[in-house]
């Protein structure tokens, strides 16, 4: 199942200039998804990280797989209307290499265990089929 971005805002409240991602491809609901991103050359982050030599700030990749994260565990409660992600926690961020202008970059997470309300996830980005970034992250999912 690929998500497009007006799929993508019925699941997570995230909008522009805070959304990070494009369309998602849910793998297995809940579980696996791959969110993709063009990160234009008119991001509003680029003016100030840095002049005349712009990169995504690691923060939004980490967001980034989180707001991936939500949507696959989103995809799969999304017969609850009144649900809630939270963001908790990042642990093992790892960034190799630069995302720059232009990039057209992949957001890869699998879920890693389920903690009453709490979801740990796993996440990669590629750039080029290449590693650049990988994370583990939680956040608590409520709904009713």
């Amino acid at each position: 199942m690929i998500l497009n971005l007006k799929d993508i805002k019925e699941l997570i409240p995230h909008r522009s200039p805070f959304l990070f991602i494009d369309k998602c491809e849910i793998k297995i609901p809940g579980e696996h998804g791959i969110a993709y991103k063009t990160f234009s050359e008119n991001e509003y982050f680029f003016e100030g990280h840095f002049p005349n030599n712009p990169i995504v700030p690691g923060v939004i990749i980490v967001e980034a797989m989180a707001q991936t994260a939500g949507v696959v565990v989103s995809y799969k409660l999304k017969e609850f209307s009144d649900k809630s992600v939270l963001f908790m926690s990042v642990n093992k961020a790892k960034f190799r290499k630069p995302i720059t202008p232009n990039d057209n970059v992949s957001f890869e997470v699998k879920f890693v265990n389920r903690v009453r309300d709490v979801y740990k996830f796993y996440g990669i980005c590629f750039k080029n089929d290449i590693k650049v970034s990988e994370s583990e992250f939680s956040a608590m999912i409520t709904y009713k």
